[in-house]
């Protein structure tokens, strides 16, 4: 428990929000989308399990618009 408490959450909880609001718009892209570089499954795993670089590589390379 003391680790959690050494944290500093001023730093930390921005990046957290960043996080989520990142894979919730790719994550709703994600479902509207018809057309990927690659097949849709794989996009919905690199989402979820990168964290940030995730959505952003997403936005970048999955989708062809």
């Amino acid at each position: 428990m003391d680790l959690l408490q050494e944290i500093d959450w001023q730093l930390v909880a921005p990046l957290l929000v960043i996080q989520l609001i990142l894979m919730i718009v790719a994550l709703v892209d994600w479902i509207k989308a018809d057309d990927f570089n690659g097949p849709k499954w794989l996009w919905f795993f690199i989402i979820i399990f990168l964290s940030i670089p995730g959505p952003v590589i997403y936005f970048i390379f999955g989708r062809r618009r």
